[in-house]
């Protein structure tokens, strides 16, 4: 976290930039040679209760913008590998939510409470798996070091404000960053130094923690003091750091530490997976005009640019469909198909064809087809729900939706699927419920709130059907009745 920013221009930089304004506020006159220890005193500062309910403030508005990307593939990839290199940290017991921004610049960052960001910038530009893991495992790093409260901590307590102020500052830094830079540029030079050394000394641990969780994954730990130092000299020689640097301040002797360490772990070959590739050709297609990515890639094929044939049809495949030239998509997709396994990403892509073409009951098939070599794959189960309500398949969908949200409690999209199913039924209390457990799990509890008054108000469910909503609006008052006393 780089308490020394200048400007404010990706709003994910600007939620960094509220923990700069926390961490200033709460800077010591003086700090310790080392970091403080993890224990009760931190804890008590700020707790991990408190710690995720800003994160749930932030993830509200981030999920209300237009940077974060809905795309469920993209996500799930990120997640995956997220929860694989968290599984293998010091704190295997924090949750966390990974979740990705459509955003050019190379950067990520973590909120408290284990909400990891990652750029679509970060994802093209590593150059292996193991490096956008480096990255990943850095950032896992400061959640489960508990860096945020650990800085808090260095203050007394009579000096720490209410959760309530910390989250309204949150939501004002996101909402104008001119703001919180005003409040930046009034504190004190010496005490911005200060913080500036304590950040880098949290950046340095959580090298090293990160350094730890991609080796026991399994992920080529050089690639991490490699990927570093490549950004370090664009640096130097384009003379604009790159987003990651300017919010994770980077010295030659943090990479130097990182390659001493890499140097003492086993050497690794590890080849990228081909949802890595897929991902990234992806974000490729989707990017520019249509026409223009169908040449970039056709060119890319014909001049033999590429690292993965496969992944670079595919995003042809995306691309000629973004160009509506349906016939060429499907040719394409064949050969696709000739050289490699069936893989959910490429069925998916295939129905999507189908769909474009009018051939929606041919697309119904094939996502009940590769459901059932992929039973969890979530871009499969909303393609095959949203595939289902276009056919006004209602009753089915809610039958497959409950089988979907029984795996996938957590999933928002599922619940806005299920209102949708009632919409067609006109089942108005049902359509609100559901509604309102969507905004409850996409962290609007206000919303969700309202959406069960509007249940309550619907006059068309049962004596059992209102019991639950009833029982549900009163839950949900009370949770944020405590939000605004804690």
């Amino acid at each position: 976290m780089n308490l020394a920013l200048d400007t404010y221009i990706i709003p994910s930089v600007r939620i960094i930039y509220l923990f700069t304004v926390i961490a200033l506020l709460f800077a010591p006159i003086a700090l310790a040679e080392g970091l403080p220890d993890l224990g009760d005193y931190a804890q008590s500062v700020l707790t991990p209760l408190q710690e995720q309910r800003l994160g749930e403030e932030a993830m509200r508005d981030i999920r209300a913008s237009n940077d974060l990307i809905d795309d469920i593939e993209i996500t799930d990839y990120i997640s995956a590998l997220g929860y694989r290199l968290a599984t293998n940290s010091p704190d295997n017991r924090q949750i966390f939510t990974f979740f990705v921004l459509s955003d050019p610049s190379i950067n990520a960052f973590a909120l408290p409470g284990g909400f990891v960001g990652i750029h679509t910038g970060l994802i093209q530009n590593t150059r292996s798996e193991s490096e956008l893991a480096s990255v990943m495992s850095h950032e896992i790093g400061h959640v489960v070091q508990r860096h945020m409260a650990r800085m808090m901590a260095q203050q007394k307590q009579d000096r720490i404000p209410s959760l309530a102020m910390m989250a309204a500052s949150l939501l004002l830094a996101l909402g104008s960053p001119q703001l919180g830079q005003g409040a930046l540029i009034s504190t004190e030079a010496g005490l911005v130094q200060r913080s500036l050394s304590f950040s880098r000394e949290n950046e340095q641990e959580a090298d090293r923690v990160g350094m730890q969780i991609l080796d026991k994954t399994g992920f080529d730990t050089r690639a991490m003091p490699a990927f570093f130092e490549t950004l370090l000299k664009n640096e130097r020689f384009d003379g604009d750091a790159p987003a990651f640097l300017r919010t994770h301040p980077l010295s030659t002797e943090r990479i130097t530490d990182m390659r001493n360490r890499a140097e003492q772990t086993p050497y690794r070959q590890v080849p990228d997976s081909i949802e890595f590739s897929l991902v990234r050709a992806k974000l490729r297609a989707t990017q520019g005009t249509p026409n223009d990515t169908v040449r970039y890639f056709e060119d890319s094929l014909h001049e033999k640019k590429y690292s993965d044939e496969v992944a670079q049809r595919y995003g042809l495949v995306v691309a000629l469909l973004r160009a509506h030239d349906l016939e060429q998509a499907q040719q394409e997709l064949d050969k696709v198909r000739e050289m490699t396994p069936r893989h959910p990403m490429l069925e998916s892509l295939e129905a999507n064809i189908l769909i474009a073409q009018n051939k929606t009951q041919q697309a119904l098939g094939l996502y009940s087809d590769a459901l059932k070599l992929f039973p969890k794959n979530r871009g499969l189960i909303y393609g095959n729900a949203e595939t289902l309500l276009s056919l006004n398949k209602s009753q089915e969908a809610l039958v497959f939706l409950e089988k979907g949200q029984q795996e996938y409690p957590d999933d928002d999209h599922l619940y806005v699927l299920q209102s949708q199913a009632y919409t067609q039924q006109h089942k108005n209390l049902l359509r609100h419920r559901a509604q309102g457990e969507a905004y409850y799990r996409a962290y609007d509890l206000p919303g969700a709130i309202e959406q069960m008054e509007l249940a309550v108000k619907a006059g068309d469910g049962d004596f059992y059907q209102l019991s639950i909503v009833e029982a549900r609006l009163k839950q949900l008052r009370q949770q944020l009745e405590d939000t605004k006393t804690k």
